[in-house]
């Protein structure tokens, strides 16, 4: 089946310069000229890709990705904007974004992006996939051991951690080690969508109910039944909402908007939230019955940056399946790219540095993947001081021996470099001529005859 393609943008040039791009690859396409005109065409008909401009007359595009996500669309997004900055470019990431390009931009890159996302869309997704989580830090290793005990309890769990940490991916892997496995697991934004739209989607509505309620909807809550629901950003849930999702956690019964009657509903729910929700309880903006409802357990995911020795791991984990998934062959991460991902704050988390690995090994020709290319990739966000690169052990260490060992490879690195040519190492070294003879002796480094080099 042709695939099809909408483009969003409010120059007409380039919504007819996409059209003809796109239709002589073999696409079908529709476009739209703002928000509004979008929102209509993606309640109408399935489309494989977005093309969306991030300024608009009438809005933001990124509003049209969180109401897409948020009304079931799972096409992936590609923003285009002619004023990109690191900012929003991770705006755009954050929101879940498959890519971004900047104005004007080369059709070559187009048609990068284009093979990228349609071989990851051709790839098997197994939805009973059980989720991997890589990394070998305290914190995760807690969680890990924590995961199994949690998934035999039917107790509400309340997931928090910053956005991208991998709050969703947790609650996956709870679910999939639970005896609820075989049934369902269905998501819902509590952010994405305007408060009567998320009542109905959780509750369901009855026929007539409101303008529109064409027929009954059994709602997201009677969907999951002998399963799992997971409730993302459940911190941004009106109060309105609040008061009927408590009395669902209380009761176990679920009533429809316009409805007049229960339903009892058999379902474990997960929430998540990158808020402080004991102070919004304490600000009166969430209430209190209920986040002692939803704070049964509490898991807390650290941002990347609390947990830099996972990132080698983690990084290379990405890499591999990243490179199996797209077909091409496995690339290798060199020792001063770890480091350079180390010492990034990575404000996006887990979901960041997935986007710039991938990008790298997409663009990235050679089987090796260099702190060069990878900072091409970060788009100039400024890094944080470096990551301790000796880990002091947990029994201590003899420094004074250490420094010798450090001294020792760099002397033999720049001897080795120079053709043992002790003057010019001494240079790369920053040492002086006479200190640099003094060492290389007491180490019983090879002398270079460096008069005559």
């Amino acid at each position: 089946m042709t695939q099809r393609i909408l483009i969003v943008d409010d120059e007409r040039s380039l919504r007819e310069f996409l059209t003809i791009f796109l239709e002589e690859e073999g696409f079908r396409t529709d476009t739209a000229a703002d928000v509004a005109e979008a929102r209509e065409l993606l309640a109408g008909r399935r489309y494989d890709l977005v093309i969306c401009d991030l300024k608009l007359p009438d809005g933001n595009g990124l509003e049209i990705l969180a109401h897409a996500r948020a009304t079931g669309v799972t096409a992936p997004f590609v923003v285009i904007t002619a004023h990109t900055t690191p900012q929003h470019a991770l705006e755009a990431l954050r929101a879940g974004a498959a890519e971004y390009l900047s104005k004007p931009f080369e059709v070559e890159d187009l048609k990068l992006i284009l093979t990228k996302i349609f071989a990851r869309a051709e790839t098997p997704q197994r939805g009973t996939e059980m989720p991997e989580f890589v990394g070998s830090s305290r914190p995760i290793m807690r969680i890990l051991e924590l995961v199994p005990k949690v998934a035999a309890s039917p107790s509400t769990v309340l997931i928090t951690g910053e956005s991208g940490t991998g709050k969703e991916q947790l609650a996956r892997a709870i679910h999939y080690q639970s005896p609820r496995a075989d049934g369902p697991f269905l998501t819902v934004n509590c952010g994405a969508l305007p408060e009567g739209l998320l009542e109905s989607e959780l509750f369901g509505h009855v026929k007539g109910a409101f303008t529109g309620a064409v027929k009954d909807n059994p709602g997201l809550i009677r969907q999951a039944e002998g399963g799992t629901l997971f409730l993302d950003e459940v911190g941004e849930l009106t109060p309105a909402v609040q008061v009927k999702l408590l009395r669902v956690l209380q009761d176990r019964r679920v009533r429809p908007v316009g409805g007049t009657s229960d339903t009892l509903v058999d379902v474990r729910f997960l929430a998540a939230t990158n808020r402080d929700l004991a102070q919004d309880v304490r600000e009166g903006r969430f209430r209190e019955d209920l986040y002692y409802r939803l704070n049964v357990i509490h898991l807390h995911l650290p941002p990347l940056r609390e947990r830099p020795d996972d990132i080698p791991d983690l990084a290379r984990h990405i890499v591999a399946r990243t490179c199996a998934r797209l077909g091409i062959p496995e690339k290798r991460l060199t020792a001063d790219a770890l480091q350079l991902l180390q010492a990034y704050r990575w404000p996006g988390n887990v979901r960041e540095l997935e986007n710039v690995l991938e990008r790298a090994m997409v663009l990235e020709s050679s089987d090796i993947l260099t702190s060069g290319a990878l900072r091409d990739q970060i788009h100039g966000t400024l890094l944080s001081e470096p990551a301790d690169p000796i880990p002091l052990p947990e029994d201590g260490t003899d420094l004074e021996e250490l420094l010798t060992g450090i001294r020792r490879s760099l002397m033999r690195q720049a001897l080795e470099r120079t053709g043992g040519n002790q003057r010019k190492a001494a240079s790369l070294l920053r040492m002086s001529y006479r200190g640099f003879r003094y060492h290389a002796a007491k180490l019983g480094l090879a002398p270079g005859d460096e008069d005559t080099r």
